[in-house]
This record gives C-alpha cells, sequence and structure tokens, in this order.
C-alpha cells in the first residue's frame, strides 16, 4: 500500500501543479494563493483512495472523496472556513484540463484497443463527443444571453 501512496502523491502532485498553472494563466490567481487549496484537495483525493482501500467494500473512490469534500466543507466542521476560503482559490476548469490531458493520452496510448471495438463504436463515440459539445455551446448560449452578457 505505500508504493500506492508514493503514486498516487505523485500523480495527484503533477496534476496539481499543473492545474495551479492553469489556475494563474487562466484565472490570474498567483500559484502560492492558491497552494493551500490545492493542498486541501490532493489531501482529500489522497485520503479517498486510502478509504478505497482499506475498507473491503466494493466503493469508487470518488464516491469517498465526494463524501469527504462534503464533510470537511459543512458548517459545523472545525475548519471549515478556512477550507472553503482555501478551496474557492482553484477554479474548476483548472483543475478539469489536467485529468481531460491525461484521459486523452490514456486512450490515445490504447487507441488500437479502441479501434478493436468496431466501426460503430467510433461513430458513437464521435457522435456522443458533438452532442457534448452542442449542449454545452447551448446551454453556455442561454446563460450568457439571461445574464445579458451577449
Amino acid at each position: 500500500m505505500l508504493k500506492n501512496i508514493q503514486e498516487w502523491v505523485l500523480l495527484l502532485g503533477v496534476f496539481g501543479i499543473t492545474a495551479l498553472i492553469g489556475n494563474w494563466a487562466g484565472y490570474d490567481i498567483l500559484p502560492l494563493a492558491a497552494v493551500p487549496g490545492m493542498v486541501v484537495l490532493i489531501l482529500i483525493c489522497l485520503a479517498g483512495f486510502v478509504l478505497r482501500d482499506l475498507i473491503p467494500i466494493n466503493f469508487p473512490s470518488i464516491a469517498y472523496i465526494s463524501i469527504i469534500g462534503v464533510i470537511v466543507s459543512m458548517p459545523w466542521f472545525p475548519g471549515s472556513a478556512k477550507v472553503v476560503e482555501w478551496t474557492t482559490e482553484v477554479q474548476l476548469l483548472a483543475l478539469a484540463t489536467p485529468i481531460l490531458a491525461y484521459a486523452g493520452i490514456a486512450i490515445g496510448r490504447s487507441w488500437t484497443d479502441f479501434v478493436k471495438l468496431g466501426w460503430k463504436t467510433i461513430i458513437v463515440g464521435c457522435l456522443v463527443m458533438l452532442g457534448t459539445f452542442l449542449g454545452s455551446a447551448l446551454i453556455a448560449e442561454l446563460i450568457l444571453r439571461f445574464q445579458g452578457i451577449i
């Protein structure tokens, strides 16, 4: 388990540094201002991974991470005000970018496995991506028009 924890810390550290750079470039939040929030998020993720391995129930780590995140941000939890204050400095899209890049690399490495699924799967995948893009564009258009920004 120690080896797993070392790998998780390394992976989460790389994601954290990448997200801090994205946070700085995209939202003008200096990395030093966002480091405490990033450390809190990394610790929450790490705790979720450890719980998944310690508890013998088949429960995904994202569920543990979500539960821990909700608990530590509840007003009755000691220090929750600081947790919320620190994590508000880390923007969601700055976190999503390195995760999506990693997913793209993972799919790219196993492209031959993806192709083996057949041409129908590729068409369905392309349509899903197109639908997701158009749906996101439509929602953004509606919200921006509703707010009077465009």
